[in-house]
Order: structure tokens, then sequence, then C-alpha cells
């Protein structure tokens, strides 16, 4: 193999940048009433109106939220994408397996990953397994990504065009892609994708696609705290 194959059980956000403050919240609310100087409140100290951004999350007066933008650059599994981009309230750049070979980086559990599922579709929940279980888990997966970038490269290096090649690669391959994304529609993704008590729409979010949103949420609450309470406040719904 032309590269050292590399076994990850971690995931990678980064936000890129931001345009995202609880005061853009603000003025956006406040130009139904104000009008043009709604754009006064710009410079204004958003704690003074905590208890509009509140009331806002709480009646679901949403479209204030929108008018903020941040970027983030992750990586993760390709099956973490693919459930990420059921969210079509986003904008997103991938890399792309057509242009460049694809690198051997490849998801495995973490031992804190739970793998049994108990109960029927649509109500169950997951148990930890043994350590057997683990073990063999790990093993398989190994093998069987070791056997298809192993094809892989066979492929490539017998001229097969990369898009073509790319094909036995697994979805456990890590790949990176930008999302951008507006508060509201933040709020929308980390409530379906965090398990959380008091939440009042329960989730139950996979865990590879909830280790992003964690690390999403966190960047979240430092650029807009007061709009991250009101989220947290109104149960963790979506205004």
């Amino acid at each position: 193999m032309s590269e050292t194959v590399i076994f990850r059980d971690d995931v990678s956000v980064e936000l890129i940048k931001a345009s995202a403050s609880d005061a853009d919240v603000i003025w956006a609310a406040r130009v139904s009433t104000a009008g043009e100087q709604s754009m006064d409140e710009i410079g204004e100290d958003p704690a003074r109106s905590a208890g509009l951004i509140n009331y806002l999350a709480r009646e679901r007066h949403g479209s204030p939220f929108e008018h903020t933008s941040m970027t983030f650059f992750i990586s993760a599994p390709i099956f973490v994408f693919r459930e990420f981009m059921r969210h079509r309230i986003a904008s997103y750049n991938e890399e792309s397996g057509r242009y460049r070979e694809l690198k051997p980086v490849f998801y495995i559990p973490s031992k804190e990953r739970k793998l049994i599922q108990v109960g029927k579709t649509g109500s169950y929940t997951f148990e930890d397994g043994t350590v057997e279980q683990f073990d063999i888990t790990v093993a398989a997966m190994k093998e069987a990504y070791l056997v298809a970038y192993d094809s892989y490269q066979k492929m490539l290096e017998a001229g097969i065009a990369r898009e073509v090649a790319r094909a036995v690669l697994p979805v456990a391959t890590y790949s990176s892609m930008y999302v951008t994304m507006n508060a509201r529609a933040l709020m929308n993704f980390l409530s379906l994708r965090t398990a959380r008590e008091g939440s009042h729409f329960p989730s139950y979010p996979q865990r590879e696609i909830e280790m992003v949103a964690e690390k999403m949420e966190a960047e979240f609450a430092k650029l807009m705290p007061i709009t991250y309470g009101a989220f947290e406040k109104s149960g963790r719904i979506a205004p």
C-alpha cells in the first residue's frame, strides 16, 4: 500500500468563520416595529435584550435567528455526512473522490461506543457490548478496510479513474467538508442530532453524528450565549 492506513474513533470540527452574535437577532427582530431605526441596536449590549431573545425562542418566531452565519470545517466518516445532508437548511462542499485520491483513514468505534440495539425500530435503546463483542467489531472492520483499500490501490495503479475505483471504499472512510448554517438551522440540527435530558421532543441520533453536533454546539454556545440559553430554556426546540 502506498500510504499508512489510519484508524480513528473521533471526529474533527473547526469553526472557520462566523458572522453570528446575539445582537444580530435583536436588530433583525426589532425591524418589525422600529423600521430602519432597528440598525441603532447593532452596537447595543445584547444582555439588555435577553428577554426579547427568550421571547422569540419561546414563541418560535424564528426568522430573526436566520440573519447569522457559521461555517465549520468537519472531518468525519462518509456515513456521517450522508446523515448530515438530509438537513437541507445548510450549504455543503465536500471533498471529491472523483478528483483526488482518497486517504486511507477509516472509522472504528471507541470503547465507549454502545454496540447493542435493544427494542424495536422506532423504540429502542443502545447498550454496551462485551469486551469480546468490541474486539470482534474492531477486528472485522479493520480487515474489511484493509482489503477495500488494497483493491482501491490496485485499480488506481492499473490506470482506473478515481471515480470508478472509489466504489470499493466503505462509507467508514473519512471525508471532509465545509458546512454553513444560520443559527435557526443549527438549532434545528442540534434538536435532532443530540440526545439531551429535558428536550421537549427527544431525539435518538446515531452516536457518530452526535459527536459532530456536540462540537458544533460548543462553538454556537460561545458565539451566541443568550440565544443558546434561550434554546435550552425552550426545551431545545428550534424557533
